[in-house]
Order: structure tokens, then C-alpha cells, then sequence
């Protein structure tokens, strides 16, 4: 039976607009102190796990700086993968949520985000089929082995309701919180989600 890869998906760690504002890929937007310790303490819990092969992060520096504190607790140096970026907002970039709510496309957002595509960037659907391509290439890569993919809080929450097979209007019911562990595994046959939003405890238990 060949053996699964497992797929630790890690959102990166608090930032100061953390809930305030929709920072899309605007670049510069790094770690508040409580989002490094979250970091820190996301590579410990993986560290104890054992036998991760490697560590891959979305190219914006919140992720990367998460990415780097899981990868030297396991030893290990990050690696850059474009397609774990997060959604790409457009004109949104840089709003505060206080003022995306009030919009009327909000309720497409939350109601119908397969239907929906923002102003001068990507559609939800073209994010999820991204997220999810990364991922399979990332398993050919790393046959029957543990690795972290780094990304954002929607792009994580697309790559599990494709592995359920929940459909993409229903992913705003997936809770994916700041430095929390989200674990798939990938067999020949499909993938298994074994935990999603895990933000304590051991991971040990983990298997394929």
C-alpha cells in the first residue's frame, strides 16, 4: 500500500490588521510579536511530530516569516511556492473590513464566492483550482512524505473543501484561525482530512 503524503497547511500568524483590513498581496505587512510567538510555537508542535521533509511558504512576508520559524525548528530552510499566495483582492486591497462589508457585492462574498470575482483580481474558483494544483504538485513532489504549505487563511479553507468535497459556495463555513495546523493526507485514492484548525495539543496522533 503506498504510503500517503501528509500535508500540514499552516496559516501564517497574527499581523497588526489581523480582522481590520483586507491586506490582499499589498507587500510589507509582516508579523505583530503575537503572531511570531504563534509562529514559534506552530514550529514546536511540528518539530515534535518528526520527519518533515520540507517547508514551503506563500511568497508574502507574513507567511514567509511563519514558514521560516516552522522551518528551523525542524531544521530546515523554506522554500518559496507562489501558487500558496493569497487570493488576489485587486481594488480591494488595503479596505477595511468595516468598509468591504457594507458593500453590496459583500453577500456574494459570503452567500455565492463561486460566482464571484474581485474588482481587478482572481475569482474564488481560479484561487481554489491554484491552491489545489500547488498541493498536487507539491505530493508528486514529496511522495509518502510530511510537509507545511504556508498560506492564508482562504486559500487553506478552499484546499479543504476540495478535499471533502464540499462545494465552494460552503467554504465560509470552515474556520481557519492565525498559525493554526490543518493536516491532509493524500493517497492515490483521494484525500483524507485528519484535523482541520488545530491550534494546540499534540500532533503525534496524525497518520495516514
Amino acid at each position: 500500500m503506498t504510503a500517503p503524503t501528509l500535508v500540514l497547511l499552516v496559516r501564517h500568524g497574527l499581523t497588526p490588521t489581523t480582522g481590520l483590513t483586507l491586506p490582499g498581496r499589498a507587500p510589507g505587512l509582516h508579523l505583530a510579536e503575537a503572531g511570531r510567538r504563534q509562529a514559534e510555537a506552530a514550529g514546536a508542535r511540528i518539530a515534535r511530530l518528526g520527519g518533515v521533509a520540507a517547508v514551503y511558504t506563500s511568497p508574502l512576508e507574513r507567511a514567509r516569516e511563519t514558514g521560516a520559524a516552522i522551518a528551523r525548528a525542524c531544521r530546515l530552510k523554506a522554500r518559496v511556492e507562489p501558487r500558496l499566495n493569497e487570493v488576489q483582492i485587486g481594488r480591494w486591497t488595503g479596505l477595511s473590513l468595516a468598509k468591504v462589508r457594507r458593500k453590496p457585492e459583500w453577500r456574494s462574498v459570503l452567500r455565492h464566492p463561486s460566482g464571484f470575482r474581485f474588482p481587478d483580481g482572481e475569482s474564488f474558483p481560479e484561487m481554489q483550482a491554484r491552491v489545489v494544483e500547488a498541493l498536487q504538485r507539491l505530493c508528486e513532489r514529496h511522495p509518502g512524505e510530511t510537509i507545511v504549505a504556508v498560506s492564508h487563511g482562504d486559500p487553506i479553507k478552499a484546499a479543504v473543501a476540495h478535499a471533502l468535497g464540499v462545494p465552494l459556495d460552503l467554504f465560509n463555513r470552515i474556520v481557519i484561525a492565525p498559525a493554526s495546523v490543518t493536516a491532509i493526507a493524500f493517497r492515490p485514492s483521494g484525500p483524507f482530512v485528519l484535523t482541520v484548525n488545530s491550534s494546540d495539543g499534540d500532533l503525534a496522533g496524525l497518520g495516514g
